[in-house]
């Protein structure tokens, strides 16, 4: 998808009226197509070539991809080494960012250093308890939570001030997120939350995995009741969702991984077939088809883990894109529009 008032292909877009970042996440959401959004696994190394490649699955085929911050408190390379990877060659990026790991001193730091290395989409987390992870014994922060986080972060762009009331002189212009589990009760309670996330500066929202669409779509109706999918202050929700390995390990996520609801009639679905990770997929296809049709619904989040090959079978069987090809490095050439632009390949970043 290129927008007629582009620079450059890749590059951040002039900010529109009502808009607040240059970010291609918020131009399509606010355009009114189906965005799509997915995770990279960020490596265990310190090699920018490795996380080009992770990225260079998705191409064409994902509005932005996010940029997990040390997920089930499990140490990677950090969101933000990420972020500022990717963004350098063009990718629309998702900063994620964990209330675990740091004071408000820190966070607020980190979000002025990752906008200026043009990160456009920060989604708030709370964060993962650290005995979930590799380093049981570290010390947690919790200094903030993600719905005061959200606060802070809006403050610093709409106010141009930090969270102290000291003044920035260039505020960063980010489009701000959070993350909402419709799947899990009480069910009332979640929406309301997500109510006050909104309320705090949330403009897009991604959920956990959903394998119950109806229940979704409950949810749905329960948050466009309290007024959240409507207005110039609307939240976009991006439905998670992913393929499943096998019924052993859809059984081994339900039972481990807090927050996950899968239905016994999904694990009796990939029992009885005979490829199994095969069905998982179709599975996953299911479900983004008929989330696609649910009224609020602006996107999906497509979360495979280990299975990244299957987000662009999923993604064109479905057909959710319309014909459109999401911008990535290489889809044009900006050495042609721009002599002086940087190329967008992996030896480029590499060399830094």
């Amino acid at each position: 998808m290129k927008f007629d008032d582009e620079p450059v292909p890749g590059y951040s877009l002039p900010i529109l009226p009502g808009h607040v970042s240059p970010g291609r996440l918020e131009r399509v959401l606010r355009a009114g197509r189906f965005a799509l959004t997915t995770e990279i696994d960020p490596p265990d190394s310190a090699d920018p070539a490795e996380v080009l490649r992770r990225a260079a699955i998705f191409d064409g085929y994902v509005d932005a991809i996010n940029a997990t911050d040390g997920s089930g408190a499990n140490c990677h390379m950090s969101s933000v080494g990420v972020c500022s990877l990717l963004t350098r060659v063009g990718y629309a990026t998702i900063l994620q960012m964990s209330c675990r790991d740091r004071n408000r001193i820190a966070m607020q730091g980190e979000i002025l250093g990752a906008a200026a290395m043009g990160a456009c989409n920060l989604l708030c987390l709370t964060g993962d308890g650290v005995q979930a992870g590799d380093h049981p014994q570290a010390r947690p922060v919790f200094d903030l939570d993600s719905m005061s986080l959200l606060e802070v972060a809006r403050r610093m762009r709409d106010e141009g001030r930090f969270e102290s009331g000291r003044a920035i002189t260039d505020p960063p212009r980010i489009f701000l997120g959070a993350a909402e589990n419709p799947f899990v009760p009480p069910q009332s309670w979640r929406a309301r939350r997500l109510a006050k996330k909104v309320a705090a500066g949330a403009r897009f929202i991604q959920t956990q995995y959903c394998f119950d669409p109806p229940r979704l779509r409950d949810f749905m109706a329960e948050i466009a009741d309290l007024g959240v999918l409507e207005g110039p202050d609307r939240a976009f929700v991006l439905v998670g969702m992913g393929p499943l390995a096998s019924a052993r390990s859809a059984r081994w996520i339900r039972e481990h991984v807090p927050g996950v609801h899968i239905p016994d009639a999904v694990i009796r679905r990939l029992e009885g077939a005979r490829d199994q990770r095969a069905e998982g997929e179709r599975l996953c296809c299911d479900i983004l088809a008929e989330v696609r049709e649910i009224e609020g619904v602006s996107g999906a989040h497509i979360m495979a883990y280990r299975q990244e090959h299957t987000v662009a079978r999923i993604i064109e069987e479905t057909g959710v894109l319309e014909g459109r090809v999401p911008w990535y490095p290489g889809r044009d050439n900006p050495a042609e529009l721009n002599p002086e632009a940087p190329e967008a390949d992996v030896d480029a970043v590499a060399s830094g």
